[in-house]
């Protein structure tokens, strides 16, 4: 039996999981990080101060399920991504963590981007492992981030290309604001996609401001605000948020399909947990989502890309 710890500490989440490679197990756990009431997120300095009371505990609950001498690697997630300059403090409690255990208990240590535990996530969950070793585009939809990536294979694992990309607002920013309008507390998406599917079951297209580069989300903020003020319904402007991101994620997907075929499409981030959104775009094309434990972070990808990529060493 090999066993492998995995570690993530983002803007937004404390977890930690353990994957058996042999029978394909995972346990893990995870906290919200807690945002001040009225606020719409976190300051860096409170997130790594946040993480590090909570994350001995939360590695402490999943160990409890490994012996001595069974944990073979551990996988930590050291950045928000791959591209040049990414970089967030909240990762370095992780790190710091990782980089203890794997001293004492004399196994490797391996170090990935958090959208790369995302991207494995969202495999592991859909059982669509095999999948890291040929390409196929990953669309990564969540508070910090609203990317479409190429994802190739690469000795034994896999390398990211961004393809398209957000021009400003993230789709999970554009939730929260919403979500603040009509009085939620943040995170807001749960709660946005309860009041929306009181009104609609699938979502309208809407064409949203794009260019060969990316799309735009920095009207749906005041779009939404208007709405409220001119007296159209919670359920209306929530339905009218989420059908902005489905918009923009469909005709992604369509102009992608047209400059890379029909390669495998897999979603994941938290954004893509809501499941209006998901259904939608499943009418028109066939897909890989995530579970929604899965989708939102968590530590399962990069316990999962420990054990992958430890089997290349």
């Amino acid at each position: 039996m090999s066993l492998f710890l995995g570690i993530d500490t983002s803007n937004y989440t404390t977890s930690a999981a353990v994957y058996n490679n042999t029978d394909g197990s995972v346990v893990m756990r995870g906290r919200l990080l807690p945002v001040k009431e009225g606020e719409k997120g976190i300051r860096q300095s409170d997130a790594v101060f946040h993480h590090t009371v909570r994350l001995p505990e939360i590695i402490e609950e999943v160990m409890s399920h490994v012996s001595a001498g069974e944990l073979s690697g551990i996988g930590v997630s050291v950045k928000p991504s791959n591209q040049e300059g990414s970089y967030m403090p909240c990762f370095l409690a992780g790190v710091s963590a990782a980089r203890a255990a794997s001293a004492a208990a004399g196994v490797p240590l391996f170090e990935f981007s958090h959208q790369d535990g995302h991207i494995a996530a969202a495999l592991y969950s859909c059982n669509k492992l095999s999948l890291i070793n040929e390409p196929f585009i990953a669309f990564h939809i969540s508070g910090g981030t609203s990317q479409a990536l190429l994802v190739t294979p690469e000795k034994g694992y896999f390398k990211t290309q961004v393809i398209f990309d957000s021009l400003d607002l993230k789709a999970g920013q554009a939730v929260d604001r919403v979500g603040m309008l009509l009085g939620l507390s943040f995170p807001c998406g749960a709660r946005l996609e309860q009041i929306a599917a009181e009104k609609v079951k699938t979502l309208e297209y809407i064409k949203i401001f794009r260019n060969e580069k990316g799309f735009s989300l920095s009207g749906v903020e005041n779009r939404c605000k208007k709405m409220l003020e001119n007296g159209e319904s919670p359920e209306d402007t929530a339905a009218y948020c989420l059908s902005c991101i489905y918009s923009v994620i469909y005709d992604t997907v369509t102009e992608l399909k047209k400059r890379y075929g029909d390669l495998p499409l897999v979603f994941s981030g938290g954004v893509m947990s809501d499941r209006i959104i998901r259904d939608t775009l499943l009418e028109s094309f066939e897909a890989n989502f995530a579970e929604p434990a899965f989708s939102a972070d968590n530590a399962c990808g990069t316990a999962v890309l420990a054990s992958i990529v430890s089997k290349g060493k």
